[in-house]
């Protein structure tokens, strides 16, 4: 598999909205994508296999800490590898701008994806009661600490 990862551009909007249409049930739209373009505290890493997007990882950095915006994989590209890059590419990121940790919340009921930010040093630090919609849905906040260079 020849997978690239690469700073968001505007040629990859449209792939990045069909996916966030696929994934989540309060996408973001291309409006959305677009505008993090210029924002200087957004860092959009994109997946490409042979020249096609694969996924998307959205963080944003200020001060010292760094939170996930969304991470997203599209199906036929899933268990891959490619979520665990572009968590390492963004991690990296954090790390190298001087954050102090990396923050994000997934569905308390995403056991696949919890199992992988766990193997990735991510930690449960706490809860946030009805965070989602669409199913209703609790979300576990989940943190690494930049206390050694990321994976």
């Amino acid at each position: 598999m020849d997978l690239i990862i690469t700073m968001m551009e505007e040629r990859h909007l449209a792939d990045l909205a069909r996916l966030e249409e696929e994934c989540f049930s309060q996408p973001w739209s291309y409006k959305s994508l677009e505008e993090e373009l210029t924002n200087d505290t957004a860092h959009f890493f994109v997946a490409e296999v042979e020249g096609k997007v694969a996924g998307y990882i959205g963080v944003f950095i200020v001060c010292e800490s760094c939170f996930v915006s969304n991470v997203a994989v599209f199906p036929e590209y899933r268990r891959q590898g490619i979520a665990r890059a572009l968590i390492k590419m963004a991690s990296l990121t954090a790390y190298s701008m001087g954050t102090d940790f990396i923050s994000l919340e997934v569905r308390k009921s995403n056991t696949p994806a919890i199992a992988l930010y766990e193997s990735m040093g991510f930690e449960e630090m706490g809860l946030r009661k009805n965070y989602y919609r669409n199913p209703p849905e609790d979300a576990l906040i989940m943190t690494r600490t930049f206390d050694k260079i990321p994976l």
